[in-house]
């Protein structure tokens, strides 16, 4: 099984991620590692990131994923995946791969993210990012609120991840 944490900038992926594959005993590959430092750039600098500077960045996620199913493994990613499109290239028809939206607001976002330190996201890009998402349908992904706890968003993902 394979799962991937998403939601915009700010939503807690990395850390939901960390959680859930601590739980899990398994390995956590954070998607923002594989951006290029051009993307890394743009984001620091405040220009929103195209189509075309994500799709080398997604289609190496999911080679990344691949690798981590053919050794047979299950793993945990984080990616923002925000269009129906960029989850296709991650999924690729691939029924082991479960989306874990984490879905907040605005205001919570804002705040988590005039907090952050250390990260190379312009907080000012959080509506260019709202602006793309595409909100997954039920049948594609688990959705949490990021209004809960850490350790009670895990709860929730594990067992929605075992009622399926």
């Amino acid at each position: 099984m394979i799962l991937i944490a998403m939601g915009v900038s700010g939503a807690g992926k990395t850390r939901i991620g960390e959680l859930l594959a601590e739980r899990l005993h398994c390995d956590f590959t954070d998607g923002d590692a594989f951006h290029s430092e051009a993307n890394k750039e743009k984001m620091h600098h405040g220009i929103p990131l195209t189509d075309e500077d994500r799709w080398p960045w997604l289609r190496t996620i999911r080679e990344a994923i691949e690798k981590e199913q053919r050794a047979g493994v299950d793993a945990v990613f984080t990616c923002s995946s925000l269009k129906r499109s960029y989850r296709d290239i991650l999924r690729a028809g691939d029924k082991d791969v479960c989306f874990v939206y984490l879905k907040g607001s605005r205001e919570v976002l804002e705040e988590r993210l005039q907090t952050r330190t250390g990260h190379f996201f312009d907080p000012s890009l959080l509506q260019s990012q709202l602006d793309t998402l595409e909100e997954p349908a039920a049948e594609e992904a688990i959705t949490v609120s990021i209004e809960l706890t850490p350790e009670q968003i895990v709860d929730e993902v594990l067992k929605q991840v075992e009622a399926r």
